[in-house]
This record gives C-alpha cells, structure tokens and sequence, in this order.
C-alpha cells in the first residue's frame, strides 16, 4: 500500500488544540491494515512532541462503526503465503500503538459508536476517556478465529468484574454499551446525536474545560445490561479450574432466565477451537498478575506469534467466518481431550523473533 492510500484511510487534521485521527475505510467498518496502524503510530508519536496538540479524538468514517478490527483477511493470505514479515509487521505497529494510546501524556478519546471489535477495542479501549453510544457493540472475537484475544484485550479482561472476563474472552460475547462500560472497556455512553455536540465543544474547550467533564455534560447512565445481570451464574460456571469444568458447569445448571444463559454459552464454547480455548483461559488469568498494559501486550505478542508460526487454527478460522464464510471451521485440535496441558505450556513458552519494542514502551 502506498503512502497516499494510509493516508486516505486514516485521516489525521487538526485544530482548536485538538488532533483527530479518523479511520476512514468504512466499506469494511474501518478495519486496520498495517499501513493505517504505522499511519496512526507515526501520528501519535507526531502529537505527543507537538506543543499545540492538547487532546487527542480518534473515531470512524461511517455509520456502522469505529473499527471491525484487524484486516483479517489480509492477515490471512500473508499467513497462507508464508509471509511472516508482513504479519510481523502488521502486529508490531498495532501493538506499539496500543501501548502508546494506553502511556499517551495527554488527553485521548475514543469515540466507539458502532461495531468496536477486536483491534479496533485497542486502538479505543486504553484511551483516557472511552465513548459508547446506544449503537455500540463491542467484543473481543478472537477465539471465534482460532486464537487468542490481543491487543491490549487481555488487560482489560482481566479486570472486568468477577469472572465476566473469562466469559467474554472465551465466547467472545458481544457487548452492547450498559456492559462495556461496566466491564471496564467504556467510561460514558453519549447517544450518538449528540457526538457532534461533544466534539465541538472539545475544540471549544467549553467550561468545564477537561474532556472528561466534557463527557459528563452529555453521559446519559444505563440500566444495567444483560452480561451484568447474568452475572451469579457467569461467576459459578467460569471460575471452574478448566475449560472442561466450565463447560461441565454450564452443563448442569438448567434453565436459567435472562437475554443471556447458560445454554447459549455452552452453544458458543462449543463452536471455538479448543486450543485457543484453554490458551486464553491461561492468559486472562495471568494477565491478573501481571504489572500493567505493556506487559499483557508482550504476553500476547509471544501467544499470536506461537498461532502464526505453528498452529493451523488461525488461518482456518478466518477462513470459514471471513473468506468462506460456511461457519465450519475444522480445528486442530478438534476437541478439548486433546488439548494436553504441554500444548498450553508450549504456548506460553513460545518467544517470537520480532521485538516488541522498537523503542522503551510508550515512547
């Protein structure tokens, strides 16, 4: 890709103290390739030296949302092709840009209207200010293509509230904005009339002057949603040692009432590749204990080079929900029983080749 073409899907302008990065490919609901994640690193790293840049804005072209996520599919046919580089590449701008959204010294706000998934939650969720609206739907889909949450996704499932974290991460569950900002993803949800309102008055600098407050001006509060309310059961099930228990759990706990069950958990527990499964069980948990944002990215850097460099799920789950689309993925392993826990450790142990850091985190 060219230049000119990053710069045509990220649009990046200034004024009245504010930069604002636009991801503008809205054909795909925006999703990421590496020129728009080395477009919108470079451009970070421009603001965060530019003495009459005060608050940073990233939102999205379109009315469908501010990013599906990673270019998958181009992910894909560089994983087929056996150009590693490129994918290399790919993950190392988009995580150095997560990292450096999550360190940034001044004000960032993201606006998630729309569909929020996967990378777009880390190019908006380590923001300082996160934006839902009544359109939001955010998740982090990775175990339905055959790896394991990243970008950042790790840290946040991890301190969602009780076990909801476990839950999200190994459904890959879809959140509406009442549980994104009870989970710990989004701060306020401004209807999405009112964004425009919201974004004038940060170039205005209205009283009061920090963006939080300016979000306050605009929050409306929500009920609570249906992942928040299903919680006492998620709790139970997903606190189970295994993958197995957890499904065991599920298996017994009946009729439940609620927009969420325990059967519909099981139902998509059962379509995810095993292995990605007992991986991000492993790696929510870790990421618990871990010091902070930079170190469940590295954790996760280590994790998607293991899927890309020797596993076939990653490839194979694109391929049956993105390219093929027949919903039938064939997973290797096929089944839990023959996940062992040396595969897991192997996992963990894995180290990938690339450096994270092309420089100190954050810098």
């Amino acid at each position: 890709m060219s230049d000119t073409d990053s710069r045509d899907r990220v649009l990046a302008r200034t004024g009245g103290g504010v930069g604002r990065i636009t991801l503008n490919r809205p054909e795909v609901i925006n999703a990421v390739d590496v020129g728009m994640v080395e477009t919108i690193l470079a451009t970070l790293r421009a603001w965060r030296e530019d003495p009459e840049i005060e608050v940073v804005l990233i939102d999205g072209a379109g009315e469908r949302g501010l990013c599906a996520g990673g270019d998958v599919r181009a992910l894909r046919d560089a994983i087929v092709v056996g150009d590693i580089a490129a994918v290399d590449a790919f993950f190392l701008a988009e995580y150095r840009a997560n990292a450096l959204i999550g360190a940034f010294p001044k004000p960032v706000v993201a606006f998630m209207d729309g569909v929020t998934m996967g990378g777009g939650i880390g190019l908006s969720a380590h923001a300082g200010v996160r934006i839902v609206t009544e359109r939001s739907r955010l998740a982090m889909p990775e175990t339905r293509l055959g790896f394991t949450p990243d970008v950042g996704g790790s840290w946040l499932l991890s301190h969602a509230p009780g076990r909801l974290g476990e839950f999200l991460a190994l459904t890959s569950w879809t959140m509406g904005p009442a549980d994104a900002i009870h989970c710990g993803f989004a701060d306020h949800l401004v209807p999405s009339g009112h964004l425009d309102d919201l974004r004038h008055a940060l170039q205005t600098r209205a009283d009061p002057g920090t963006p939080n407050e300016l979000a306050l001006l605009f929050d409306e509060s929500p009920e609570a949603g249906p992942v928040q309310r299903a919680r006492p059961w998620i709790d139970e099930a997903f606190s189970a040692g295994s993958v197995a228990e957890i499904i065991d759990r599920l298996r017994g706990m009946g009729e439940v009432d609620g927009e969420i069950t325990p059967a519909a958990a099981l139902a998509e527990l059962e379509q995810r590749a095993p292995l990605a499964l007992e991986v991000t069980l492993r790696a929510v948990r870790r990421s618990r204990e871990l010091p902070g944002l930079n170190a469940a990215i590295e954790q996760e850097h280590h994790l998607v080079s293991y899927f890309v460099r020797t596993q076939p799920d990653m490839p194979e789950g694109i391929r049956a929900q993105v390219v093929d689309k027949d919903r039938t993925p064939r997973w290797r392993p096929a089944t839990l029983t023959e996940v062992t826990p040396q595969a897991v450790d192997e996992a963990f142990a894995h180290r990938s080749p690339r450096p994270l850091w092309d420089r100190a985190p954050g810098e």
